[in-house]
């Protein structure tokens, strides 16, 4: 299938698209910060660079994007231009993830991942509900964390 837009226009469309302070990452910050968190932001010292970490509680969490990290959600679908390129990418991008988690866990680091999906579409979980989660897990000394959206069969 041919793209709906030119070349030209496809690349400056995906050139606007952030890896840092996205908006589901700025919810997060906001929301947690409001509720006295304190953190420090994409910690370049510590493996994946992550989004948010809290030395105090030796973790860090991670906001992904269901299309970038190729996420098994409603929100992510196999582009149908160029599908080789972007497999490759998507791929890669997992390899990386899990590289990044298993060296943060090796260095004494809790992981907590939170899916774009629990922020956005049918499934998401109300604000309040996914801070007091992350919360939760921060204060509780558990090594890892996902969130990820409601299943339909779960509400």
């Amino acid at each position: 299938m041919a793209d709906v837009v030119d070349p030209a226009t496809r690349s400056r469309m995906m050139s606007g698209i952030r890896g840092k302070n996205t908006r589901p990452e700025l919810l997060i910050r906001k929301a947690l910060h409001a509720g006295g968190g304190r953190y420090r932001i994409h910690c370049k010292d510590l493996p994946g660079n992550p989004d948010l970490c809290f030395p105090k509680y030796r973790a860090v969490i991670f906001v992904h994007g269901c299309f970038w990290h190729g996420h098994d959600c409603h929100l992510f679908k196999w582009p149908k231009t160029r599908p080789e390129f972007w497999r490759t990418k998507i791929d890669r991008n997992r390899e990386v993830d899990a590289r990044a988690m298993a060296e943060l866990a090796a260095a004494g680091w809790r992981v907590g991942t939170v899916w774009e999906c629990a922020l956005k579409g049918s499934g998401r979980l109300p604000l309040t509900d996914l801070v007091d989660q992350l919360a939760d897990w921060l204060g509780s000394g558990r090594q890892n964390l996902v969130i990820r959206e409601v299943q339909a069969d779960d509400r």
